[in-house]
């Protein structure tokens, strides 16, 4: 269903290992990002009624998973705060055409492959620690992500043809992938 094609390595669950708490704290960043992504795209394709509700709903649970990370913080006595975000999001956001409906079309495919990988990160975040509520937190998020990782595959073809969706789909695993590979100094949830 992910079809990413790079899988998490070693280098990122050594982050992991060395710096869980930060993980944490981005992990509540990157929820609050996601609903403001589910946002901008309400207010962008406003005339797509299919799209605002699908949206709506993300926005919903997103805001959701915000407050859940944040209780997880706090129950650790993990403040939250401001951290340097990862270049991951803004280097698929850097690949979005500059043209309608191309940029419809990249726009929700980069959010659901976005969500893919917070899908395959929290899956082997659930089976790399040692921790049973994390562990058990992270394997409840994981039908979510894949849901919205969905609605967003589903709903770029209300701007281009099942075809066009699944080429550039495709180039875009294939650019996720690089991204994914080189990584990042910092423990980020997509470093």
């Amino acid at each position: 269903m992910l079809h990413l094609k790079a899988l998490t390595d070693a280098r990122w669950f050594a982050q992991v290992d060395e710096h869980l708490d930060e993980i944490l704290i981005d992990h509540a960043h990157c929820e609050k990002k996601a609903a403001g992504t589910a946002m901008n795209l309400i207010f962008h394709y406003v005339e797509n009624i299919e799209l605002c509700r699908e949206m709506t709903e993300i926005v919903n649970e997103e805001l959701e998973h915000f407050h859940m990370v944040i209780e997880l913080l706090e129950r650790r006595g993990i403040p939250f705060r401001r951290m340097k975000p990862s270049q991951y999001g803004s280097k698929l956001h850097e690949l979005v055409r500059k043209s309608e409906p191309e940029k419809a079309v990249d726009r929700l495919l980069v959010a659901g492959l976005i969500e893919a990988r917070s899908c395959e990160r929290f899956q082997a975040l659930a089976s790399h620690v040692d921790d049973p509520e994390l562990a058990e937190f992270y394997h409840s998020l994981f039908e979510s992500e894949a849901r919205h990782h969905s609605t967003y595959t589903r709903l770029a073809g209300h701007f281009a043809s099942e075809e066009v969706v699944e080429q550039r789909l495709e180039e875009l695993y294939e650019a996720e992938a690089a991204i994914i590979s080189v990584g990042e100094p910092m423990a980020r949830m997509h470093s």
